[in-house]
């Protein structure tokens, strides 16, 4: 019995560590006192155990309709440090990308105050372990389509700590040339290039009439409302200068991309 006991005392430690199992721990002990009810429903009348009866229908399902939105809407929050292999590599990993995406944000907002660290913080907590290794590899791989690349290098370095890799392009056709003889998670291009001021738009036009549905984000020079509406109307996902929007934007595409 005693043994017991600590097998159930030890298994309950390890099940609270993340929320999905704090959400099985909380299924067993429901049923666990469930069936202590049942068993001893000798003294119960009929008219006393059709609620419980009642319950122990519906209780799976609505477990599963909250599951099914934890996965859908929050899944990157249903792990823990522990999560990992190795919990110093994963408090290394956020260090990274705070770092990176701090830089990102002061080159684009000349200086990062403390709530937009916060917000990066925020943000790297939420995207948790997003990008971890898969079976195929364009699920952590993005295109980045832009002529000057190196003015994006700590925003990269921050997808980076989070096991995503890039190809990058210099042009639209160039872009073309990639995404023919490769897959990729998700996009990211700027707006205005040597071959025009919105030749981001001719990127995303040709891309959806070719039907590649690939997610595709702005990195421009703009956040407003009616830029975000157009990208949306061009088919596009999103559109920001900031480079932890971006981070958090893109993240949750690739998340969605490797569910599916």
């Amino acid at each position: 019995m005693t043994t017991g006991k600590k097998g159930f005392g030890e298994t309950a430690e390890a099940l609270a560590r993340n929320p999905l199992g704090i959400i099985a721990l909380f299924i067993v002990l429901v049923y666990g006192f469930a069936s202590f009810v049942v068993s001893s429903g000798h003294s119960l009348t009929p008219e006393e155990r059709l609620p419980l009866i009642y319950f122990l229908v519906a209780f799976p399902v609505l477990v599963l309709c909250v599951f099914a939105w934890l996965v859908s809407s929050h899944s990157t929050k249903l792990f823990a440090p522990s999560d990992f292999q190795d919990e110093e590599n994963y408090v290394k990993m956020q260090m990274e990308v705070v770092a990176s995406l701090t830089a990102a944000t002061a080159k684009t907002d000349t200086l990062a105050s403390a709530t937009d660290l916060d917000q990066i913080v925020e943000a790297v907590r939420s995207a948790g372990p997003a990008a971890v290794a898969t079976s195929d590899e364009w699920r952590n791989q993005i295109l980045w389509v832009d002529d000057r690349p190196e003015n994006n290098t700590h925003e990269r370095k921050a997808f980076e700590a989070m096991g995503l890799s890039f190809v990058l392009a210099l042009s639209t056709d160039d872009a073309f040339e990639r995404l023919s003889s490769n897959k990729f998670a998700a996009i990211i291009s700027d707006m205005g290039r040597r071959e025009g001021p919105r030749e981001g738009y001719v990127l995303l036009d040709r891309l959806r009439a070719e039907g590649d549905a690939t997610p595709l984000f702005f990195y421009a020079a703009s956040s407003a409302p009616e830029h975000k509406r157009e990208t949306r109307e061009h088919g596009g996902q999103g559109c920001t200068r900031h480079a932890q929007e971006l981070f958090e934007m893109v993240t949750r595409a690739v998340i969605l991309r490797q569910a599916n």
